[in-house]
């Protein structure tokens, strides 16, 4: 009898400890998209414009763009980017950016047409210094001028 116990106790333990795992598991995969789910590599966008707002965290940083048409008109452009970590592996902090900076930037626009949302590929500084994000990481340029 305590020998059927005991196996019928491991089993249940045993399928407890496969179904944690499971759950585990997935819940990163559900919790983050792809590039290719959200934006569109064939609809790239050059904007120039002022930093309005810096959303420094992870895992995307967010960049919101004041930029000027010709007519005047100021549409303010939600871009998403890559992690602080990979920022950070690139030289980059949070203080090289500041509210009031002009940047051009490269960047793809979003899948579902939202009108002013894009993925930042590559951004250049007043200065001229450029950071692409190849493959999701900055190309690092360890002979590039400051930021500022």
């Amino acid at each position: 009898m305590k020998r059927i116990l005991g196996a019928a106790l491991t089993a249940i333990c045993a399928l407890v400890c496969v179904l944690m795992w499971a759950l585990m598991a997935t819940t990163p995969a559900s919790a983050h998209h792809s590039f290719q789910a959200e934006f569109d590599a064939n609809k790239a966008v050059t904007l120039k414009g002022t930093i309005s707002k810096i959303d420094w965290i992870n895992p995307h940083i967010y960049f919101y763009l004041d930029v000027k048409d010709d007519d005047g008109k100021v549409t303010n452009w939600t871009l998403e980017c890559i992690p602080t970590g990979f920022m950070h592996r690139a030289g980059l902090t949070r203080e090289d950016f500041n509210v009031g900076d002009t940047i051009t930037v490269l960047a793809y626009r979003a899948k579902d047409g939202t009108r002013a949302f894009a993925w930042l590929q590559e951004l250049t500084f007043a200065n001229g210094r450029k950071v692409a994000f190849g493959a999701n990481r900055p190309v690092a340029q360890p002979d590039d001028p400051p930021a500022k």
